[in-house]
C-alpha cells in the first residue's frame, strides 16, 4: 500500500474512529474497575501495612515506642521457643496439606469420572459438614479422640487395648487429624474442577495405544489435573499455618503452633509489636514456601513432558 493511500482521508478517519473507540472502552473499563480495585486494595493491603508498621516498634506495658527497631524480628528468628513453634507449624501445615490432597483426590476422581448424573448430589453431600460450625467439628474430634472417647471405647470393645490410651489427644497428631478433616472439602472442590477439564478423549487414546488404567492415570490424568492439586495444597497449607483454634482445643502443650504464640502476644502479653513481627515473619516464610512449591511442581511437569 502506498503512502498516499495510507494517508487518504477515509483511512485517516477510520483510524481516528478506531482510536476513539479504544480510548472510550479503556476509560469505561477504568471507571468500572477502579472503585472495586481500590476498595479491594484497601481491604487487603491496609491491615498488612498496619501490622508491618507495628512490627518495627516496641511496647512497654501499654506504651508503644515508635522508634524504628529490628529487635522484634531478632527475637522472632532467634528465640528457641518461637523458632520451634514456627517449624512445628510448618511441619503440621505441610503434613495436613499432603494428607488432605491424598484423601481428596480419590474422592474428586470418583465424582468426576464415575459420578454420572449424580455429580451435583455428591458435591452437595460433601458440603454438608460445612453446615455446622467449625468449632463444633473440632469439638467432635475432641470427643472422638478423648480418653473416654469413641475411638478408645471402640478399641477397648474390640479387645485391642486394655485401658484408654492418652496418646490420641493433646498432641500434634490430633491437630493433624482434625485439620485434615476440616479442610478436606476445600481440597476436593479445586481438584474436582481440574479433573472436569481433563479431555476424556486423551484418556481413551492412551487406553487405545496400550496403556493400562494406572499408566494412563499417571501419564494423562494426573499431569492434566496438577493445577487443581497445586491449588488444593496451597488452599490448605496457607490457612492451617495460622490456625490457633484447633491447636488450642486438641493440641495441648505438644500441639501448640505459632498462631497461638501470636494470639498470646496480642492478648495476654499485650505486646503488639512482637506479635506483629511474628505474624510478618510467618507470612513471609509461608509465601516463600508456597512460591517454591509452585516452581518445583512446574519444573517437574516440564521434565515429565
Amino acid at each position: 500500500m502506498t503512502a498516499a493511500a495510507e494517508g487518504s482521508p477515509p483511512l485517516r478517519m477510520a483510524r481516528a474512529r478506531r482510536g476513539a473507540l479504544l480510548q472510550s472502552e479503556a476509560v469505561q473499563g477504568i471507571a468500572l474497575i477502579s472503585p472495586t480495585f481500590l476498595y479491594a486494595l484497601i481491604l487487603l493491603v491496609l491491615p498488612i501495612l498496619v501490622v508491618i508498621a507495628h512490627s518495627f516498634w516496641t511496647q512497654d506495658y501499654l506504651t508503644i515506642d515508635h522508634t524504628f527497631t529490628l529487635e522484634n524480628y531478632r527475637i522472632a528468628l532467634t528465640e528457641p521457643i518461637y523458632r520451634d513453634l514456627l517449624w512445628r507449624s510448618l511441619y503440621i501445615s505441610l503434613t495436613v496439606s499432603l494428607l488432605t490432597v491424598l484423601l481428596a483426590y480419590p474422592i474428586a476422581y470418583f465424582i468426576s469420572f464415575h459420578g454420572g448424573r449424580q455429580k451435583s448430589l455428591w458435591l452437595f453431600l460433601i458440603t454438608i459438614p460445612f453446615w455446622t460450625s467449625y468449632l463444633l467439628r473440632v469439638m467432635s474430634w475432641k470427643v472422638i479422640l478423648g480418653y473416654n472417647g469413641v475411638l478408645n471405647s471402640g478399641l477397648m470393645g474390640l479387645g485391642l487395648i486394655d485401658e484408654p490410651s492418652t496418646a490420641l489427644l493433646y498432641n500434634s497428631s490430633a491437630v493433624i487429624i482434625t485439620l485434615t478433616h476440616a479442610w478436606a472439602t476445600f481440597a476436593i472442590l479445586p481438584i474436582f474442577v481440574s479433573l472436569e477439564k481433563v479431555d476424556r478423549t486423551l484418556v481413551e487414546a492412551a487406553t487405545d495405544l496400550g496403556d493400562g488404567p494406572l499408566r494412563s492415570f499417571l501419564r494423562v490424568t494426573l499431569p492434566l489435573s496438577a493445577p487443581g492439586v497445586i491449588s488444593a495444597a496451597l488452599i490448605v497449607m496457607i490457612p492451617t499455618v495460622g490456625d490457633y483454634v484447633t491447636p488450642k482445643l486438641v493440641g495441648g502443650k505438644d500441639g501448640v503452633m505459632i498462631a497461638n504464640a501470636i494470639q498470646a502476644q496480642f492478648g495476654k502479653a499485650s505486646n503488639w509489636p512482637l506479635g506483629a513481627a511474628l505474624s510478618v515473619t510467618t507470612m513471609v516464610i509461608v509465601s516463600l514456601m508456597a512460591g517454591a512449591a509452585v516452581l518445583v511442581i512446574r519444573a517437574l511437569q516440564r521434565l515429565a513432558r
